[in-house]
């Protein structure tokens, strides 16, 4: 778990920018760490997300996806999908460090984000302090919750 879970980004999503997860106006954040601009799973994911994002928002559940790439990179992404909710460019990676986002393939996997940065997903309550309930690390590229076994995890916590 992160020693702090609250955290400020470069937003290029909806909301405020500079993004400041503590300041989001919602009982439960899922945060979306993806892997890489060219990830196909993750443009996935996000496109799901987008989808379902009323469902997530009823539930009390705001999405933010944090990209490791640059601003112009992830505006792209809010672009292309039209994303309604907060997408974090994190281009030195210090937030997913900060969370620990996994990685394989040792030193290779660490110079080369796309081979070695697996995807994740956090569940934060941010009705006190922000605090990590549930975390979901994929072993491989594909390997992350679907919307409904993320409802799922938040309504265990409501």
């Amino acid at each position: 778990m992160p020693e702090t879970v609250d955290f400020e980004g470069a937003n290029v999503g909806p909301g405020p920018d500079p993004f400041a997860l503590s300041d989001l106006e919602t009982d439960i954040a899922v945060l979306l760490f993806h892997r890489d601009h060219l990830c196909g799973n993750c443009r996935t994911q996000v496109k799901a997300v987008v989808s379902n994002h009323d469902s997530l928002r009823e539930a009390g559940v705001e999405a933010v996806s944090i990209l490791p790439e640059d601003r112009e990179r992830a505006a792209e992404w809010v672009a292309e999908y039209d994303v309604p909710y907060p997408f974090i460019a994190d281009p030195e990676t210090e937030i997913a460090s900060q969370y620990g986002q996994s990685r394989r393939f040792g030193p290779i996997g660490r110079r080369i984000d796309l081979i070695g940065r697996m995807p994740e997903v956090v569940l934060v309550d941010l009705r006190r302090e922000p605090e990590v309930l549930w975390r979901y690390t994929g072993s491989h590229p594909g390997d992350r919750p679907g919307i409904d076994a993320i409802l799922e995890e938040a309504r265990k916590f409501a």
